[in-house]
C-alpha cells in the first residue's frame, strides 16, 4: 500500500522496530508510571472502555466486544461464531458454523490474546480438525467468516466522553510479505534473497519449514504468513494522509453504537484506498481496548522520537479518558486482579499452537 517503494528497499527495517520488548517499552513503562503518580492510580485507563475486562488492557475476550455492537456497528463485522474446545470438537464446530450460516473457509483464533498468536486460517474439514485438536482443552475460540477483501488496515479510534463526536489518531497499512517462484529456488532460498525477509529470519523459516526446501514454479506467488501483525512479519506503512472527514464519520458512528467505547484499534479489511477513504467497502476484523497500540510507528520511515511521541500521546489519552470515565462513577480494575489477568493471559498465549 505504499508509493515510496524505492527507500523501503533501502530502508527495509527501522533502528529500533525489532529490538527486544523490554527495551523498547521501558520509557513507555516509565512514563505510564508517571501518569500513575499524577493520577493517584495506575489503572485508570482501564475505566476508558468501562464495559470491557481491563478496558481491553488484558484479559478480555474479543467477541464479549464485538457482542456490544448494536445493529448498525454489527452490519460492519465480519460475522462469527464461538466454540469452547472439549469433546466432539469438529462436529459442535460444524453445527455452529451453520447455525451462524458461515462456510469455510473461516479463520479460527483464541477468544483471548494478542499479536496474532494462535490464528489460524481453516480451508477443509481436515484442516478445521487439526486446528481444534492444536488447542489445548477448555480454551474459548472464536470462528469468523474469512474476509476476501484484499487489504488490511488498523485505525486507532479516540473520543472524550464529553466530546460528541470521535477522531481517528493514526491509519497503518498491513502488508503481507511474500516471495515468487522462478522455477530454480527453495522457497528458503527466496527467503534469503528478500531484502526485507532474509534479515528477519525467525520470524518466517519456522512457520514455513514443512515448505522450505520446496521449488517455487516460476512466477507463483507465496505469502510468507497469513495474520497481519508486525511482530509476525507483517509490514506496516503509515497511513494518515487517508484519515479523511468521510472515513472518520463511518468510524464514528460505528464505534459510539458500541457502548462506553472510547479508545482502541480497529482492525479492518479493505478493498480499496479509495473506497476505505470515502468510509466504504470494508469489514471489521476485531475491536482491541486500552491495550492496543497506533500501530504506524512500525512504519521503518517513522523515527524513534516519532515512536515515542506516539505512544505517550495515546497513553496519556488512555488516562485523561479514564479519569473522565471514572468522575462519572466507573471504577478501574484493582491493580492486583489487572496482575492476575496479565499473567493468566500470559500462560494462555504460550499454550496456544503457531499462527498461520
Amino acid at each position: 500500500m505504499t508509493d515510496d517503494t524505492s527507500a523501503k528497499a533501502a530502508n527495509p527495517l527501522s533502528l529500533f522496530e525489532f529490538w527486544p520488548g523490554w527495551l523498547f517499552y521501558t520509557p513507555v513503562v516509565l512514563y505510564w508510571f508517571l501518569l500513575g503518580l499524577r493520577y493517584r492510580s495506575l489503572t485508570v485507563p482501564t475505566a476508558a472502555n468501562p464495559r470491557i475486562v481491563t478496558g481491553g488492557l488484558c484479559g478480555e475476550s474479543k467477541s464479549s466486544i464485538l457482542d456490544m455492537a448494536g445493529s448498525y456497528a454489527s452490519g460492519w463485522i465480519a460475522p462469527y461464531t464461538t466454540l469452547t474446545t472439549g469433546k466432539d470438537d469438529a462436529a459442535r464446530a460444524r453445527a455452529a458454523i451453520k447455525a451462524k450460516g458461515l462456510e469455510l473457509p473461516v479463520v479460527v483464533k483464541p477468544d483471548i490474546g494478542c499479536n496474532g498468536t494462535g490464528v489460524r486460517l481453516v480451508r477443509t474439514q481436515a484442516d478445521l480438525e487439526k486446528t481444534l485438536t492444536a488447542f489445548p482443552r477448555g480454551i474459548d475460540l472464536v470462528i469468523q467468516r474469512l474476509i476476501l477483501l484484499p487489504h488490511e488496515a488498523g485505525l486507532f479510534y479516540i473520543r472524550h466522553p464529553d466530546d460528541p463526536q470521535g477522531h481517528i489518531s493514526s491509519l497503518t497499512y498491513k502488508d503481507i510479505p511474500s516471495i515468487t517462484g522462478n522455477g530454480r529456488d527453495t522457497v528458503l532460498e527466496l527467503i534469503r534473497q528478500d531484502n526485507r525477509a532474509a534479515r528477519l529470519p525467525e520470524l518466517y523459516e519456522k512457520r514455513l519449514k514443512e515448505r522450505l526446501h520446496t521449488v517455487l514454479p516460476e512466477g507463483e506467488r507465496m505469502e510468507l504468513l497469513f495474520t497481519g501483525n508486525h511482530c509476525k512479519g507483517a509490514v506496516f506503512h503509515n497511513g494518515k494522509e487517508d484519515i479523511t472527514p468521510a472515513l472518520t464519520a463511518r468510524i464514528d458512528a460505528i464505534m459510539q453504537d458500541i457502548p462506553d467505547f472510547h479508545f482502541g484499534r480497529i482492525d479492518v479489511k479493505f478493498r480499496s484506498r479509495e473506497a476505505l477513504r470515502n468510509g466504504e467497502d470494508f469489514e471489521i476484523i476485531e475491536i482491541n481496548g486500552v491495550g492496543s497500540e497506533a500501530t504506524h510507528i512500525w512504519d521503518s520511515r517513522t523515527t524513534l522520537k516519532e515512536a515515542y511521541a506516539a505512544q505517550f500521546h495515546h497513553y496519556g489519552e488512555s488516562f485523561r479518558i479514564g479519569a473522565s470515565k471514572v468522575a462519572q462513577g466507573w471504577r478501574p480494575t484493582n491493580l492486583w486482579r489487572g496482575i492476575r489477568l496479565w499473567r493468566w493471559q500470559k500462560r494462555l498465549l504460550a499454550s496456544y499452537p503457531p499462527n498461520d
